[in-house]
């Protein structure tokens, strides 16, 4: 996912992973949008662990079920926990009935799984965790992530949310230690709030593609030239970043001219 970072603000990548610089944890934790994508994740996983070993059923009422023993054990703030399991409430039916058909061309055989890819020229290691892949009979396997909010569109996944282009190439290039390589049928997008699925465009992006752009994309920013700019693809102009206030973003704006200066 820190690749999408890297397109649209790489001075937060220079921050984060060359400087080491990361925000301060609050002094009172908050339950933010980033605690509520855990906790969905979490809940989506529990669910579905629990139906592979039997102890719940492919219903909207189990899935509440097991929503409410997670946001018991992991959300500390009862409004949140309320608010949580309500919006859990009102894409259950539409995830059942997704989950029924995703049931009938597979099966799910990782949960949560890490993986890891070394590539050459120039040398670089990319990580990640799926959050589910399921066998689908003999023709290969399939992706899926959950997003709380919404999907990024097709013409985001090939600019900017390489996420399961990447994901998808991994797979095949046998990068979890869970699974042997093999061809990734699909790479799907479920949206769980706005109750979207949006697959990821793989036949126009196949892996040899998508790591020869990934080799290109981390090349240019090992040239010693080449600067870590602030802000450079934002997708929105009131997004915000961690790092605005140490790249001085609001005495600059994106159409200033921007002007080299080397640095000791």
């Amino acid at each position: 996912t820190e690749i999408k970072k890297l397109i649209r603000d790489p001075y937060a990548i220079y921050a984060k992973h060359v400087l080491r610089l990361k925000p301060l944890d609050a002094l009172v934790n908050e339950p933010d949008a980033l605690t509520r994508g855990v906790v969905l994740h979490r809940v989506l996983e529990t669910f579905t662990r629990a139906r592979l070993d039997g102890e719940a059923e492919l219903t909207a009422a189990d899935l509440l079920t097991q929503a409410r023993q997670v946001l018991a054990r992991d959300v500390p703030w009862a409004t949140a926990e309320r608010l949580w399991l309500a919006m859990i409430a009102r894409f259950a039916p539409w995830f059942i009935q997704q989950e029924t058909k995703r049931n009938t061309i597979g099966h799910p055989v990782l949960l949560e799984g890490a993986a890891a890819l070394a590539i050459s020229d120039p040398e670089f290691r990319l990580v990640g965790v799926a959050d589910r892949i399921d066998r689908v009979g003999d023709a290969g396997l399939a992706i899926y992530d959950y997003k709380s909010g919404g999907a990024p569109t097709k013409k985001e996944q090939d600019v900017f949310d390489k996420q399961l282009l990447l994901e998808a190439a991994m797979v095949e290039r046998g990068a979890f230690d869970a699974l042997p390589p093999d061809h990734v049928v699909q790479a799907t997008f479920i949206g769980l709030s706005r109750q979207i699925e949006v697959a990821a465009p793989l036949l126009d992006n196949p892996a040899d593609k998508v790591l020869e752009d990934l080799r290109k994309l981390i090349g240019a920013y090992l040239v010693p030239d080449q600067g870590f700019s602030a802000r450079r693809m934002m997708q929105k102009d009131e997004d915000e970043s961690d790092y605005d206030h140490l790249s001085r973003f609001g005495e600059w704006s994106v159409a200033t001219p921007p002007s080299n200066e080397a640095l000791d």
